[in-house]
């Protein structure tokens, strides 16, 4: 298995692509973006965004150019939104933007308010999928949060990968709720430090 690094600037644009392609196909995606043609470019710029104020506010780790853990630290002051993140979304996702805008207003409605890291975004490639990859990121980042007496928050897309979180030491937070408009479900879920 690759090593597992830091990413820095430099890797955003891969780390971004990374989650666009193993994101495609989720149901939460279809309901952002109606068309599959407009999907991977959309979803790979308005990750950009996401992955570089995750650099400034948090930390991202990397598996070579197969797998991505994107982390908010959320123990101190309250994090600001990225710069111009209006402009940027529009420019990002543009008839979509709306629906973007939509999923950060129910992520923030569902969001704990107790100091920890987000999980913001977990991704690997789909041809490096149920490989492991995945797990030794969380497992990789837990090390840390453990040492630390850290706690974990996450949004889980769909039963599997909700049934992933669980076996790393998660909890439901709450219920499971619908995204707007009849969208798919997410499902909260919390780590208590080990």
């Amino acid at each position: 298995m690759t090593a597992i690094t830091r990413a820095t600037t430099a890797d955003t644009a891969l780390c971004a692509a990374i989650v666009a392609q193993s994101f495609a196909e989720l149901p939460q995606t279809a309901w952002l973006i109606a068309d599959p043609a407009d999907r991977l470019p959309a979803l790979t710029a308005d990750f950009a965004i996401l992955v570089e104020h995750a650099l400034a506010h948090g930390h991202v780790d990397l598996i070579g150019d197969h797998a991505v853990a994107v982390w908010f630290d959320r123990t101190g002051a309250a994090i600001p939104a990225p710069a111009n993140y209006d402009a940027r979304v529009l420019a990002a996702t543009g008839r979509y933007a709306e629906r973007f805008h939509a999923l950060d207003s129910a992520f923030e409605a569902n969001h704990p308010a107790e100091p920890h890291h987000h999980l913001a975004l977990l991704a690997v490639a789909p041809a490096k999928q149920r490989q492991g990859l995945g797990e030794a990121l969380l497992r990789h980042h837990h090390a840390h949060l453990d040492s630390r007496g850290v706690a974990a928050f996450l949004e889980a897309s769909t039963p599997e990968s909700t049934r992933l979180y669980l076996r790393e030491g998660y909890a439901p937070l709450g219920e499971p709720y619908p995204l707007p408009d009849d969208g798919p479900t997410m499902w909260p879920l919390w780590r208590q430090p080990a």
